[in-house]
Parts: structure tokens; sequence; C-alpha cells
């Protein structure tokens, strides 16, 4: 991913916003706020012949503890004209090659309940629910209603 993937990029993240099942945000960021809330050498974008981006996958830290340096979370988004295509899928492979490359031991994040394909896609890469943190936020563009969250993370078998 770089900065000439921007405007598709954060397309890709408002698209997925306005289904209501991705995240608490309502609004993209710019980019310089995007950047620089992302681990610079694991983000990945998934184009087609055209070089027409298709999705995206990222990481940020969880904490600037030494003790966490090898856990993040992460978002994968795809175009929704492009799913069901594997595209998600390719992403997270990609992550999870470069993370396991650089010692990174965990990769977590957290799904509505609601948004059952991105569950089994991450079920299918090797994630694994921890459990539900109910009424863990307030989604304000769906009525300020409470919002259970599914924590997911995949323990790489690779770092001991």
């Amino acid at each position: 991913m770089q900065a000439t993937d921007a405007e598709a990029v954060l397309a890709i993240y408002q698209a997925g916003m306005d289904g209501g099942q991705a995240s608490f945000e309502h609004t993209a960021p710019d980019w310089a706020a995007f950047d620089a809330g992302k681990l610079p050498d694991h983000r990945f974008v998934a184009v087609d012949d055209d070089g027409t981006v298709l999705g995206w996958v990222a990481i940020s830290a969880v904490s600037a503890r030494a003790v966490y340096a090898g856990v993040v979370e992460h978002s994968v988004y795809v175009d929704p004209a492009a799913r069901r295509r594997g595209v998600g899928r390719a992403l997270l492979d990609a992550l999870i090659a470069a993370t396991e490359a650089a010692g990174i031991w965990t990769i977590q994040s957290g799904i509505f309940p609601e948004n059952t394909a991105s569950l089994a896609l991450h079920r299918a890469a090797g994630f694994r629910a921890v459990g539900v943190r109910e009424r863990v936020g307030r989604h304000l563009t769906q009525g300020n209603r409470w919002r259970d969250v599914v924590l997911i993370e995949r323990r790489s078998p690779k770092i001991t």
C-alpha cells in the first residue's frame, strides 16, 4: 500500500463503514491520519489486472510496551464489488506471511457478531474467537445503539 493508493483505500474503507457492520467509525480519516495510524511494513492492497484496488489490509500496534511488541490489531476491507472472489483471504494470507516473517506472534481484531462473512473468512484463515465484548461501544450511525464485538486472534504457530 502506497500513498498513490490513498483514494481507493479510503473509498473502500468508507464503503465498509457505510454498510454498518464493519466499524464504529462513520467517516474515513484523511490519508495523513490513516497513514500515521498504521505500521508501514505490513499494509497491502489487492489489485486486479488493470491496477484497480480491490481491497486492503493493515495493522496497528496494540501497545507501546515491549512485552506486546509482537501483538498487532488488523483491519481488512474489500470493495463491495469484489466480495466473494478470494480478495479478503489473499490479503489475510499476505498479512500473516509478512507478520510471521517479522516475528509478530499475534494478530487480533474485533468484529461485529452480525458480520458473519468476516467471521467466517477469519476462521478459515486460522483465527479463533476469544470471546464477546458485550455492549463495548455505541454505534452512533445506528441510533446510538450498543454493539457487541467478537474479539478474534490468530496466534502464529511459527513464532515460539
